[in-house]
């Protein structure tokens, strides 16, 4: 059964949750419900023990998502009091997209531009297809970029991308961003979500407290070293060799077969 909205969709799939953009005739651009709708869903799979691994994907072949929904601004952004609480909206949305535990995959097709970006940036991996294409167009409208989305962008492909990309506000094609690591694959149109479901099956195949933890150091990794929560990865490292799955992952490794890992 499909959670969320008619615009945000939640929908289980074995060991993946799928959350998908559904606002095609606007190329999945992002609307106030879409923003309210995404911390539900999250917590939804967040809760789910069967559900391993998180794919983020806009509905349609034209996009992933085109940024915000522009047609909204002039109803929900007319003042400040209106901008402060439509931004609220979209802050605790992206809270919900960084802080998730599981992992995560951008599946990405056709157009991924601002907004659409830095929710693609919010996820641990980002898989295109060739046609994709990316850009910040904040240059071309004025607009101040914050800093949380400049360090998510800088932290992924480095300073002096970050800068062109903000710089130029140019469409970069999918050949370009695998160049300078923005995605961590390209995949043929046909083969897309295929690739990402193999990508998901082998992630969702091993030990989720292992993955955890794994994400949890590279997460605080990127933080400011004053700020970096240490304790937290021990504990979550020291949860490993604790857990079930690590004797399950020894016996499987003794007995030549593959482990059944259950997440404790």
């Amino acid at each position: 059964m499909d959670i969320g909205t008619e615009r945000l969709i939640g929908r289980k799939d074995g060991a993946i949750g799928w959350m998908i953009f559904n606002n095609p005739e606007r190329r999945n651009a992002l609307s106030l419900d879409m923003w309210q709708a995404i911390p539900d869903v999250l917590a939804s799979f967040e809760a789910d023990p069967e559900i391993r691994i998180v794919v983020f994907r806009g509905a349609g072949d034209k996009a992933f998502v085109a940024g915000a929904d522009i047609s909204q601004f002039e109803a929900l952004r007319a003042n400040r009091d209106a901008n402060d609480l439509y931004s609220a909206q979209s802050a605790a949305a992206t809270r919900a997209m960084v802080g998730l535990t599981k992992p995560s995959i951008a599946m990405v097709r056709g157009y991924c531009i601002g907004g659409g970006l830095a929710v693609a940036l919010t996820c641990d991996l980002r898989i295109c297809s060739p046609d994709s294409r990316f850009a910040i167009p904040a240059a071309r409208l004025g607009l101040g970029y914050g800093f949380e989305g400049v360090k998510a962008l800088a932290d992924v492909v480095g300073p002096s991308f970050a800068k062109e990309i903000l710089f130029t506000a140019r469409h970069m094609s999918a050949e370009e961003a695998l160049r300078i690591g923005l995605v961590n694959k390209v995949a043929a149109d046909d083969d897309l979500e295929t690739v990402v479901r193999d990508y998901a099956a082998m992630v969702a195949d091993n030990a989720p407290l292992t993955v955890k933890a794994a994400k949890m150091a590279v997460d605080e990794a990127l933080r400011d070293p004053a700020h970096r929560r240490l304790e937290k990865v021990a504990r979550a490292i020291g949860a490993c060799f604790e857990s079930a799955d690590y004797a399950e992952g020894r016996r499987a490794f003794l007995e030549k077969r593959r482990p059944v890992f259950q997440g404790r």
